[in-house]
């Protein structure tokens, strides 16, 4: 049996594949990102999954996609913590950029991760390639999540947005100084905690003014600064993964339109994409 798991900072999907390709479970734990989460949590945040720990002992394979283990250590922190939980499978680590990848297209195109975190690749048909390191929530991250919560604190504190917005984000959420500082600079998954802040943004019931001004201007950041990076983007398909992608659309297509891009897919969840990409290819390649 194929284990697999789509893990961002917030959250990770997990879905276990039987030979036939059949579904035979669909769980969730929180988030598993090895290059903010210490160790031990990483292993509670595993162990107290019921449905994970029924089958520590019988996953043949563990195949898990993540936010942070793009780079060595973090990956070998994650694929150690992995292999002590599930013994007898042959554990596989790889960022979410490759699951992003394989759940959107096997043709070439610029692939692009909007999530609690942001990223982008040109899949070449074969290979991916990042002309752009991600450097993570402080120093990049356009038009994710946290990027989002960072501007909407911001923009509360000095007073840029609308006052009734400003009345409904305080009843939403505990804005006093020291528990964002808190949070931000002392507790562990500061870049979860911002993105927190982002439902205000997509929950709300239209997108107003302010709202739209706000997105329109974060996806116009990432086109610049993590679309035309690719010199091939202007010849094959951007396509867009994750819940910030999902809800935002309209702005997308707007921010793409001067450069005169074509849109690709816009997938909500990579982890439904896969487990089409793994009955065609994988599986098959086993049986």
């Amino acid at each position: 049996m194929t284990l697999i798991a789509d893990g961002g900072s917030t959250k990770c999907d997990w879905i276990l594949l039987g030979y036939d390709g059949e579904v035979l479970m669909k769980t969730r734990t929180k988030g598993l990102n090895p290059a903010v989460i210490a160790v031990e949590d990483l292993f509670n945040r595993l162990k107290e999954n019921e449905d994970l720990v029924a089958i520590f002992n019988v996953a043949e394979t563990v195949d898990f996609y993540g936010a942070g283990a793009g780079t060595k250590t973090p990956n070998a922190i994650l694929t150690k913590v992995l292999q002590e939980v599930f013994p007898k499978a042959v554990v596989t680590v790889n960022e979410d950029l490759l699951a992003a990848v394989l759940a959107a297209t096997t043709e070439p195109g610029i692939v692009c991760i909007l999530g609690t975190g942001s990223n982008s690749c040109y899949f070449d048909g074969e290979k991916i390639h990042s002309n752009v390191p991600s450097l993570g929530y402080i120093l990049m991250d356009e038009a994710s999540g946290n990027y989002f919560g960072k501007r909407l604190i911001r923009d509360y504190y000095y007073q840029k947005m609308p006052e009734q917005l400003m009345k409904e984000f305080e009843k939403r959420f505990d804005l006093d100084p020291d528990v964002i500082k808190m949070n931000v600079y002392q507790r562990p998954n500061p870049n979860t905690y911002l993105a927190s802040f982002a439902e205000f943004i997509f929950t709300a019931e239209e997108v107003n003014g302010y709202f739209w001004h706000l997105i329109s201007e974060g996806m116009k950041r990432f086109i610049e600064y993590r679309v035309l990076c690719y010199k091939e983007a202007q010849n094959v398909p951007v396509h867009f993964i994750g819940s910030i992608a999902h809800f935002s659309e309209e702005m997308i297509r707007n921010a793409m339109k001067p450069y005169h891009l074509q849109l690709g897919k816009i997938i909500r969840r990579p982890i439904d994409g896969l487990i089409d990409y793994y009955r065609e290819h994988r599986l098959k390649v086993k049986s």
